[in-house]
């Protein structure tokens, strides 16, 4: 299942500009080791979805992982060859506002070794550069 709001006060929004910097989500809080990035960008559900995948397949469903980033920005797109004009696309995905230094992901309970490989792995799903944090 990806990610997704429930409920949106606007079906459709404007894309806005991407955060250069993270100031508050940028430490673990509730993990031992953390995927931060190191730079801005937008990442969508499935990606997110994909690397959640990747890192808990790794560490066998043992310890705990958290998300720490949510897709809440709608991506709207018409259809193929459809002429310019007539209005906004409809919603195909959501994706995630993330700036430098946001903290991705957070695992706990399991080995050094073991979370480094995990994160390593949930990272090559990722389309931006990051870092394993203890």
């Amino acid at each position: 299942m990806l990610l997704q709001p429930k409920r949106t006060k606007y079906k459709k929004t404007r894309k806005g500009r991407l955060p250069k910097l993270e100031y508050k989500a940028n430490k673990l809080n509730f993990g031992t080791f953390g995927l931060k990035a190191l730079e801005s960008g937008c990442i969508s559900a499935r990606q997110i979805e994909a690397a959640r995948q990747a890192i808990n397949r790794k560490i066998k469903r043992n310890g705990r992982v958290w998300v720490r980033i949510f897709p809440n920005l709608p991506i709207t797109s018409k259809p193929i060859e459809v002429r310019m004009g007539k209005g906004k696309g409809a919603v195909s995905h959501w994706v995630s506002r993330v700036g430098g230094g946001a903290m991705l992901f957070e695992i706990e309970g399991i080995s050094e070794k073991l979370a480094k490989s995990a994160l390593h792995t949930g990272a090559a799903k990722l389309p931006i550069k990051t870092l394993i944090i203890t």
